[in-house]
């Protein structure tokens, strides 16, 4: 299977519910054709979709950047959800499992990040989101993720 893009890396923009669809199916075909097993393609899809939900629902507009990495013979997408939107004022509180400002599940950004191997979040009231996930390949072995917190913004590392 020849690669998404000669450069190996793109963006999708969401400006309404239908471009959900568009991310899913971008992230879908870079996974597949980096070689993740088809468990592996479906958690890194899903949380895309929440991700990508989540621009939508409260921002109304953003855009959805993935690139392959490779890292010391370890290969792996990083994807990256930008926004103009209204910030999150609590990351910890948003990152509480089952706390939803929008009276849904609250499974968007908890599920996003116990479905990738890291996560990045930075944020500002006023001025908008950006979060990072990053899932890797080593040797087919789904990673643990580990977390710290620094100032407003949290990250997920590999254990």
């Amino acid at each position: 299977m020849p690669a998404p893009q000669s450069e190996r890396s793109g963006k999708v923009g969401i400006s309404d519910e239908s471009h959900i669809v568009s991310v899913r199916k971008a992230v879908r075909s870079v996974s597949k054709w980096l070689g993740f097993n088809d468990t592996e393609v479906t958690r890194i899809v899903t949380a895309a979709s929440e991700l990508a939900r989540n621009v939508d629902r409260y921002a109304r507009r953003g855009e959805m950047h993935w690139r392959v990495m490779n890292d010391g013979g370890n290969s792996g997408l990083e994807l990256v959800f930008e926004d103009e939107g209204p910030g999150i004022p609590d990351v910890e509180q948003a990152m509480a499992p089952g706390y939803s400002t929008s009276r849904g599940l609250g499974l968007g950004l908890p599920g996003a990040k116990r479905l990738m191997d890291e996560m990045e979040i930075q944020t500002e009231v006023g001025k908008g989101t950006r979060v990072t996930v990053w899932k890797w390949r080593v040797g087919g072995v789904a990673n643990k993720p580990v977390v710290s917190k620094a100032g407003s913004m949290m990250e997920v590392g590999i254990a």
